[in-house]
C-alpha cells in the first residue's frame, strides 16, 4: 500500500508541475517585449487619434466656410435691403407709404400698401435698379384694391 500511496503522490505532483510548467510558459515575455508591445499599441493609438483628428480638422474647416458663406450672404441681403429702402424712401409717391422690404439670397419681396398702381410698379422698378437684386416680389397692395 506504501507503493500506491508513493505513486498517487508522484502523479499527483508531477501534474501540478506540469500545470504550472504549462502556466509559466505563457508569461515568459520579457520586460523588453511588454515594454515594445506597449509601445507599438501606443503608436497605434497616436496614429488613430491623428487620423480623428485630421477628419475632425476638416469637418471643422467645412463648417466654418459654410458659416462664413452664410455670413457673408446675410450681409449682403441686409444692404440690399438697405438700399432699396432708401430708393423707395427717395421717392415723392412712396416716401410716405409703409412698404416692408425683405431680402432673402438677393430676392427682395416687397409688402404693405401703395398709394396706386404705377407707384406699385414704381416700386418694383427701383428696386429692381439696386445692384445684386436678382429678383423683385411686389406685394404690394393698392388702397381701394386687394
Amino acid at each position: 500500500m506504501n507503493m500506491i500511496r508513493r505513486t498517487q503522490i508522484v502523479i499527483a505532483t508531477s501534474a501540478a508541475a506540469f500545470a504550472l510548467a504549462a502556466c509559466g510558459a505563457k508569461e515568459d515575455t520579457t520586460v523588453g517585449q511588454k515594454l515594445d508591445g506597449a509601445i507599438e499599441q501606443t503608436q497605434q493609438a497616436a496614429a488613430s487619434t491623428q487620423a480623428d483628428l485630421q477628419v475632425a480638422a476638416t469637418e471643422m474647416k467645412r463648417e466654418g466656410e459654410a458659416a462664413m458663406d452664410s455670413v457673408s450672404d446675410s450681409a449682403i441681403d441686409l444692404a440690399i435691403t438697405a438700399k432699396v429702402k432708401a430708393a423707395l424712401a427717395a421717392d415723392d409717391q412712396l416716401s410716405a407709404v409703409g412698404i416692408n422690404v425683405d431680402t432673402l439670397n438677393a430676392v427682395v419681396s416687397l409688402h404693405g400698401p401703395a398709394p396706386t398702381v404705377e407707384a406699385a410698379e414704381r416700386a418694383t422698378v427701383l428696386a429692381k435698379a439696386v445692384s445684386g437684386v436678382s429678383e423683385v416680389k411686389n406685394m404690394l397692395t393698392v388702397a381701394g384694391k386687394s
